[in-house]
Formats: C-alpha cells, structure tokens, sequence
C-alpha cells in the first residue's frame, strides 16, 4: 500500500515511530527505514526554529511535502508533518531489493576510493540513504511526495520492539536533551550510530506512544 499525504499529516512523533519499518523505493529500488527523528518548530534543534525562509519553505507546506538540505555537502530526506515546522528525518534504512536494483544503488553510493559500498551499510546515514536512491536536494525539495518518483510504501512489516534516544548532532543549548530518535531495535547494529548502552530505551509501539502522551 503507498502511503498517501494523510500519513504525513498528523503529529511528527507519531509519524516518525510508524515510518519505522515502511519502504521507500524509487522505480525498483527499495529500501527499509530502520532509523527516523522527529522535529518540531518549538524544538531549538529544528531547522524550522530559525525561521521561515525560501530555503525552508518546505517544512511550513502540508504534510507529505518534501524537504532536502545538504548535510556537510550531502543530502539529506525529509517529510513535512502536521502543523508549520514540523517534520521527520529519514535517518537510515536497509536494502530491501536483490539483484540489478541492488547494484544500482551501491553504484549510486560508491566509496571515496570508487569501491561497492557494503550493502549491510549501504544507507546506515541519512545522506547515504539520499545517495542511494539518487536523489537531490534541487530534484525534490518543496515537492509533495505524489508528484515525484518516490513512494513509501506499507507492505505490513511492523518492528516489534522501537529504541528510543537523544537526536545525533544536535548542538549543546539546541534542545539536545529531547528523545526524538526511533531505531527498529531488529537493526540496532545498523542504524547510523548506536547509542551507547544505558542511553536509551526499549519499548513496544503501545508503550512508545503511551510514555510520549506530552508530545503528541
């Protein structure tokens, strides 16, 4: 089933938890979100937090709009939620194809020497996700999800236990505290860095959702 605009228009938190194990694919390209972090306009560490303009424009148009930006020259997937400035990160994910679509994507994200990337980690970082479905930020950015090429789809796998943590990179005084990180706890060796042990929590959909009452 491709997920439609309705998915993407409801609270960032809860759209970030049921992104976790959907498929994003691209043509015959496909690949499993494992990792996703939710952001809000109130949230320091949002983008969206320093205001409106032309470049961030995506994050203030409806659910399901696609906003890009390059991290340190590398892109990177977002998709807009419900209200102004808020949004979810594609963090990482995994290969979900065999074959010549496979192939494509690790020639689409080879190595700085030109090796094949190794597919356990072939988008284990939300620019590698970006880089193996060769997308751009000038190709996708500000476009809702149904006018492109990219559909993210629900073909009924559900994690059965989520990881909950602190947010990668986000800087000392910018709301770094905040829990907004999601990882299927089936790939935690193959998210975009695991947390360090006694640094998060494990927990079923229900109990996620239950212990985040204030922010959904």
């Amino acid at each position: 089933m491709i997920l439609s605009s309705v998915f993407f228009n409801r609270n960032a938190m809860l759209v970030a938890i049921e992104l976790l194990g959907k498929v994003i694919t691209r043509g015959a390209m496909r690949l499993r979100i494992i990792e996703t972090e939710c952001y809000f306009l109130t949230d320091k560490g949002s983008h969206a937090s320093l205001g409106y303009t032309e470049k961030r424009k995506a994050l203030f148009m409806d659910g399901g709009t696609i906003y890009m930006y390059y991290a340190r020259g590398k892109p990177s997937l977002n998709f807009s939620a419900h209200g102004e400035g808020n949004a979810v990160l594609i963090k990482s994910a995994i290969a979900d194809c065999k074959g010549e679509p496979l192939i494509m994507m690790q020639r689409n994200n080879l190595m700085p020497d030109g090796r094949m990337r190794d597919v356990e980690r072939l988008a284990s970082g939300q620019t590698l996700v970006c880089r193996s479905l060769g997308i751009d930020v000038k190709d996708y950015d500000g476009k809702q999800i149904d006018e492109t090429d990219i559909r993210v789809t629900d073909d009924g796998y559900r994690p059965e236990l989520f990881v909950q943590t602190v947010r990668l990179g986000i800087p000392v005084g910018r709301d770094a505290h905040l829990p907004f990180r999601f990882i299927d706890e089936k790939y935690l060796e193959r998210c975009t860095v695991k947390p360090k042990k006694g640094s998060y929590e494990v927990c079923g959909y229900n109990e996620t959702v239950s212990k985040n009452q204030k922010f959904l």
